[in-house]
């Protein structure tokens, strides 16, 4: 079995779609792709001077994310994992608690009112059953609500992918389950980690199409993804989709992937940088020049940066807000276990 990935942006900057995209939109994406790379190179520096704790970089990758989110309507909902900022961030979640959640404060997890969106997963898969649980109890409520789950070719070998693609083909539930192949489980590549020709076909096996895109294609990403959640709000049922793509540096920031990736592939994705390939589209339209570029990057950057420093303002909870902050009402040994706990932080 084979399935082309789908394309509509070459990485030359070639269109190759059926009609002409929108310049307008195609400018806010592009927006939104800078400002994601931007945000993740300033927590990674974040990293190296001890203010976050290990960070997942997702540089080459940001195509996906932001191509995937931007279908899905307020009331959809958004499971993503620890690799995914910048599709939460799309989603309406805000950097400042994509950062607490990185430096260890729980205040991190709450979304806005209104942001349909779980903190990031750092359990490997463990969220798409959550995604296919929320997607169903939408339908059972007689909403039209979409869940998307995102993950990467590492969490198809867990028993939770296989579970959630089970009962979500059983039931029908209005799922996209979205796989960012970027070809690494951390140093294991894809290729020992199933046999099959691609993960999209595994969606046969429960009873839904899969797809593969190109997953540095914003474009592309987008109206496979867009196709997928109409299909989920027809109540059609759930789809998987494949984005091929790409990590550029480590799985983490506690990751030597040097060790176990050769240059040249690295600099093969690096020609294939989904940015740059929506940069040059502009480019041709006379829609980019260097001084929208430095605009984009200046105002990406002071929201990047008021985040930070709201983030490193707040005050640590003391030692009895911590029980608070955990349990709606303290049973008398909780209360007690509080007054321990204020007395001895004195």
């Amino acid at each position: 079995m084979h399935l082309k990935p789908h394309q509509v942006l070459t990485p030359d900057g070639v269109h190759t779609g059926r009609a002409a995209p929108d310049i307008d939109a195609v400018r806010a994406r592009y927006g939104a792709l800078v400002e994601a790379r931007l945000y993740d190179h300033k927590a990674s520096a974040l990293q190296r001077q001890g203010r976050l704790a290990t960070y997942a970089p997702y540089e080459g990758q940001e195509a996906t994310q932001v191509g995937a989110v931007a279908p899905l309507a307020a009331r959809d909902w958004l499971v993503a994992s620890y690799r995914d900022a910048a599709a939460m961030h799309f989603h309406g979640y805000p950097w400042k608690n994509l950062l607490l959640t990185r430096m260890g404060d729980e205040r991190g997890g709450h979304p806005p009112e209104g942001v349909n969106a779980l903190p990031p997963s750092i359990t490997v898969g463990g969220h798409m059953i959550h995604a296919v649980g929320i997607a169903w109890a939408e339908r059972l409520q007689g909403t039209d609500a979409v869940a998307l789950t995102m993950f990467g070719d590492g969490a198809t070998s867990e028993g939770d992918f296989h579970e959630a693609m089970n009962f979500a083909g059983v039931y029908r539930t209005p799922t996209v389950f979205l796989c960012q192949n970027n070809g690494w489980a951390i140093s294991m590549p894809r290729s020992h980690q199933t046999a099959s020709e691609t993960i999209a076909q595994k969606a046969v096996a429960y009873g839904f199409p899969g797809v593969v895109v190109d997953g540095n294609d914003v474009l592309a990403v987008e109206e496979v993804v867009a196709e997928a959640v109409t299909r989920a709000r027809g109540g059609d049922g759930p789809t998987l989709v494949e984005a091929l793509t790409y990590r550029i540096h480590g799985h983490t920031t506690a990751d030597d992937h040097r060790r176990y990736r050769v240059d040249e592939e690295v600099a093969t994705w690096l020609a294939k940088d989904p940015l740059e390939r929506v940069r040059l589209w502009l480019h041709g339209q006379g829609a980019w020049d260097e001084a929208w570029q430095s605009e984009l990057e200046a105002r990406a950057s002071r929201r990047i940066e008021a985040a930070v420093a709201e983030a490193e303002s707040l005050v640590s909870f003391t030692a009895g807000e911590i029980f608070d902050a955990t349990y709606q009402e303290l049973t008398a040994p909780l209360r007690i276990q509080r007054s321990l706990a204020e007395r001895d932080s004195q």
